[in-house]
C-alpha cells in the first residue's frame, strides 16, 4: 500500500498548475507596475475600481 502511494503522481499535476498560475500572477503584477510608472500602483487600482463601480473614469 505504501509503495502504491509513493508511485501515485496524480497530485503532481495540481502542483505544477499552481506554480504556473503563481508565476503568471507575479508577471502580471510586475507588468502592471511597469505600465503605471509616474503614478503609484495603488492609484491605478483605485482608478480601475472607480471605473468598475460606475463613479466615473479618468
Amino acid at each position: 500500500m505504501l509503495k502504491s502511494f509513493l508511485k501515485d503522481e496524480s497530485g503532481a499535476q495540481i502542483v505544477e498548475y499552481a506554480l504556473i498560475i503563481a508565476v503568471v500572477s507575479i508577471a502580471l503584477v510586475v507588468a502592471l507596475q511597469v505600465l503605471t510608472t509616474g503614478n503609484s500602483f495603488s492609484s491605478f487600482i483605485t482608478r480601475v475600481a472607480n471605473c468598475l463601480d460606475g463613479t466615473g473614469c479618468t
